[in-house]
């Protein structure tokens, strides 16, 4: 009897180890065994309508990472997806490195769930080639969830122990600026403004793999205050096309991490040249302001050609008042220019090209010139140097009627130039400086700072006619 007894013990023990187990091992669905893995990758291993998309991971070597431990979000592109994507090619017909890179536009290094995903920007694996950074993608959530205008989600939050999965009807392209423009709602106006009387340029420009560009992209609301009223087509293409391409910088990704203070040259021109690009003044002292007076208010929106940085105020075309006000290093030549309600100075450098005296060519001393230039008189500040003498020296330093270009310097080396008020001054052009009346040498340090109705040249000394 004591054996039977010990026997039937051992016999329930067993069972109800059995049963405690097989209660462990299964999930809620009682389809998930604990101790097997259930990664991204094995989902898209376990389901034949992703036959495509794991043959795409397994040609790019990416069904490992998504093997592997991580926190992942990946939009998952069926096999009627990747047969709209091929367009009747074969998928070992596609660049391997390509595919790589709208494999990665579909992962996120972190896992969002269906309940995570807000309208805005997100940032995919995908790089931008030129800076390295990794590409955005627009989530839309306005009527369930859209990515880059293009592709739905038709099945979210497919749970895996390396991330989520949300299942798409579209393969993702990898984004042009241009897919930035025209998808985010917040950019209508300037989509509308871009394609203006059916013109192309700008979005075809815009959409060019080929080439590198930073846009600074103006909300509708900028726009609005732009137009003051007026329709899109009250305004002249030609100033318009302008004002556009003023937003453009080619041949640069300018991520916000890599701004300094600084000029750089926009897509606009003076005057039609094409080899004198419009400036563009970028001050990150607090934030990053464009010309004094356009903000950064969403960065680096990156496209696989470039990057958009989202502005608050459309970017005037700058006149040579527009630099000097803008950038910290003339303040001392901006309360000189305004010394005494006399001069006239600011409004006289805000003529328009074509009118006369413009267009300007205006050699800015910096700060440090003024605070020599006081030093040298024994003075404290400009307020004790005289009217007229401060005036006569503002005037040495603008040549009336002419954009002189630092290209431009070798022809006119040893030359004299009449002032604006018409006392001379000599060029030099090899070290670049101006030769004032006292024969003091006065160094370009700066060049090329070019607006809408002249150039400005910076130099280091004040010139003087004493």
């Amino acid at each position: 009897m004591k054996n039977l007894f010990n026997l039937t013990k051992l016999v329930f023990l067993a069972l109800t180890l059995f049963v405690s187990v097989s209660c462990n091992d299964d999930d809620d669905n009682g389809n998930i065994i604990e101790g097997e893995s259930n990664t991204i990758a094995d989902f898209v291993a376990a389901n034949e309508d992703y036959s495509s998309l794991l043959a795409a991971l397994q040609q790019t070597d990416l069904d490992a990472t998504l093997a592997g431990n991580g926190t992942f979000t990946v939009f998952a592109p069926n096999n009627a997806a990747f047969e709209t994507f091929l367009d009747g090619a074969a998928l070992e017909d596609v660049d391997t490195d390509v595919l790589r890179q709208v494999l990665l536009n579909h992962v996120l290094n972190t896992t969002l769930t269906s309940t995570d995903l807000t309208t805005g920007y997100v940032t995919n694996l995908a790089t931008e080639p030129s800076s390295n950074a990794n590409i955005s993608l627009y989530v839309d959530t306005t009527n369930g969830v859209v990515l880059n205008g293009q592709s739905s989600v038709t099945t979210p939050d497919i749970e895996t122990d390396n991330g989520v999965i949300h299942a798409v009807d579209t393969v993702i392209a990898l984004p042009t600026i241009a897919t930035f423009a025209t998808t985010n709602p917040a950019l209508i106006s300037l989509v509308a403004a871009l394609t203006d009387e059916g013109n192309t340029t700008f979005t075809t420009l815009l959409s060019d793999t080929e080439q590198d560009f930073t846009v600074f992209a103006p909300t509708n609301d900028a726009f609005a205050t732009f137009l003051d009223g007026a329709a899109l087509e009250d305004v002249d293409n030609d100033v318009l096309a302008q004002v556009l391409s003023n937003h453009v910088v080619p041949g640069a990704v300018a991520i916000s991490g890599t701004l300094t203070n600084s000029y750089v040259n926009t897509a606009a021109t003076f005057n039609g040249e094409a080899d004198a690009p419009l400036s563009l003044y970028i001050n990150t002292d607090n934030g990053v302001t464009l010309n004094g007076g356009s903000n950064v208010i969403i960065a680096d929106i990156v496209a696989v050609n470039g990057v958009v940085h989202v502005v608050d105020t459309v970017i005037g075309l700058p006149d040579v008042t527009t630099f000097a006000t803008a950038d910290p290093n003339f303040s001392t030549l901006v309360a000189a220019l305004t010394a005494d309600a006399s001069f006239g100075y600011v409004g006289a450098l805000q003529t328009p090209n074509g009118t006369d005296p413009a267009p300007f060519t205006v050699l800015a001393p910096v700060n440090t010139a003024f605070e020599n230039l006081l030093t040298d008189l024994g003075v404290d500040s400009l307020d004790d140097i005289d009217t007229a003498t401060l005036a006569a020296t503002l005037e040495l330093h603008v040549i009336a009627g002419a954009n002189v270009r630092a290209e431009d310097l070798a022809g006119l080396d040893g030359m004299m130039v009449e002032t604006l008020g018409g006392t001379n001054i000599t060029i030099q052009a090899d070290p670049a400086a101006a030769i004032d009346p006292d024969n003091g040498e006065n160094p370009i340090v700066a060049t090329n700072v070019q607006a809408t109705n002249g150039v400005i040249h910076a130099v280091s000394r004040v010139l003087r006619d004493l």
